[in-house]
């Protein structure tokens, strides 16, 4: 087995529990197969930039690689690494720009600890490590462009502040605070370290309107899937709804310190996907 391969078999055994494979295994199994393959290549590009070891420029030398690879697999060539990807590609016509976008965010991570970003960089690093995902997914779910690619703009969005409000003290472990510069500075919060940050009670005011923001996401991704776009709108539907659980949650928690991580038990999950047809 390929290092690749040998990657690809370890996420599916993790990924084997989560509400992602829950809503995957009822697609057809090529759609399943597929998803599993962006799921995949995702999360290696993601550990190229997030593994503890190598040096900025071998982490940039390892993205490299497999934007040649994946430049190599449209033209035709020799796919390398993104070889499993060409299944997906053949069948989906999923965008080469959509697959480099997220490479592109996973640099920004390599390039340079990101600490209280601008907003409007903040939604270029979301766009790519997470809106790109959707816009490759929607095709598998047999969207046409125009409603897909909204919904993967405004739920990538959504999950990723999601995301950033539940992991601020992991990220700020390792040198980042996703949190915009705009709300901590009217938040009264000058700009520190990751840790110094996040020790104000004021971080609180911040992280509220950063959930707002979330908010709004999730309203306009939730009127697209309302209108009952064409294509399979299960696995959109169920991480709105297990996302926006836990932004719930984590606003009745708050933000101040000390935190807690918020998780969704394995009953309130299961309730989620029935409520939203996952499940039969």
């Amino acid at each position: 087995m390929s290092d690749t391969s040998a990657e690809i078999e370890a996420m599916h055994k993790k990924a084997s529990g989560s509400s992602f494979y829950a809503a995957m295994r009822l697609m057809p199994k090529h759609g399943r197969e597929a998803m599993f393959a962006v799921y995949a290549f995702c999360r290696i590009v993601d550990d190229i930039a997030d593994a503890g070891e190598g040096t900025r420029a071998e982490k940039t030398a390892a993205l490299e690689a497999w934007r040649a690879d994946l430049h190599s697999l449209y033209a035709g060539g020799e796919a390398g690494r993104a070889a499993f990807l060409k299944p997906t590609v053949a069948r989906y016509r999923p965008r080469l720009d959509d697959f480099l976008a997220v490479i592109n965010g996973m640099q920004m991570d390599v390039d340079g600890d990101i600490v209280a970003p601008a907003l409007d960089e903040l939604e270029l690093y979301c766009d790519r490590v997470a809106s790109a995902v959707g816009r490759l997914s929607v095709k598998v779910f047999g969207m046409e462009e125009e409603p897909g690619f909204a919904l993967a703009r405004h739920l990538g969005q959504a999950l990723q502040l999601t995301n950033i409000l539940r992991d601020l003290d992991e990220d700020a472990g390792v040198g980042r605070l996703y949190l915009p510069r705009e709300y901590l500075l009217e938040a009264g919060i000058a700009i520190a370290t990751p840790q110094a940050v996040l020790a104000q009670p004021a971080i609180d005011r911040a992280c509220r309107r950063v959930a707002a923001l979330a908010h709004g996401h999730y309203r306009d991704a939730g009127r697209i899937v309302a209108a009952r776009p064409k294509g399979d709108l299960r696995a959109p539907r169920l991480m709105g709804a297990v996302y926006g659980e836990i932004l719930k949650r984590m606003e009745e928690a708050g933000w101040a310190p000390p935190r807690s991580r918020v998780r969704l038990s394995k009953w309130r999950l299961a309730v989620l996907a029935l409520k939203n047809g996952i499940l039969a």
